[in-house]
């Protein structure tokens, strides 16, 4: 099976559907953030393995909980996806934080500040592009 395989895809969006409901659900540890996206998750073509790219909103100090509980609670999470998904085998998941969406919060507030600190054009020239 090919890396970019349209079996390993379809694999890859139905755990992270499975992984986004368990955590959402079963998870009662109060480390993990309510506030938790499983923004990406990549199955090795064997199936023995699992990335699970991890965002919350809020601080690192959030994010670093959020790990940290779901490490603990890896077992229980990888029983429960075992019973909602139906695989050969069932991977070892791996939390990995996902600060992208940070990076794009920060990156569009420094082009706001950018953008702000433009001054406005005359009014000649919006007269005459109308």
């Amino acid at each position: 099976m090919r890396k970019n395989s349209i079996k390993n895809t379809r694999i890859n969006s139905e755990v992270q559907r499975a992984l986004s409901t368990i955590i959402r659900e079963e998870v009662k540890d109060p480390r993990v953030d309510p506030l938790l996206s499983v923004t990406d998750v990549v199955v090795a073509p064997d199936l023995k393995t699992a990335k699970a790219y991890i965002s919350v909103l809020g601080d690192a100090e959030k994010l670093a909980a959020t790990i940290e509980g779901l490490k603990k609670a890896e077992g229980y999470i990888r029983s429960c996806l075992a019973k909602s998904v139906n695989l050969r085998n069932t991977p070892q998941i791996t939390f990995i934080p996902d600060t992208s969406i940070a990076y794009g919060v920060a990156m569009t507030k420094k082009i706001d500040e950018v953008a702000a600190a433009i001054p406005d054009r005359p009014e000649e020239d919006e007269d005459e592009e109308a």
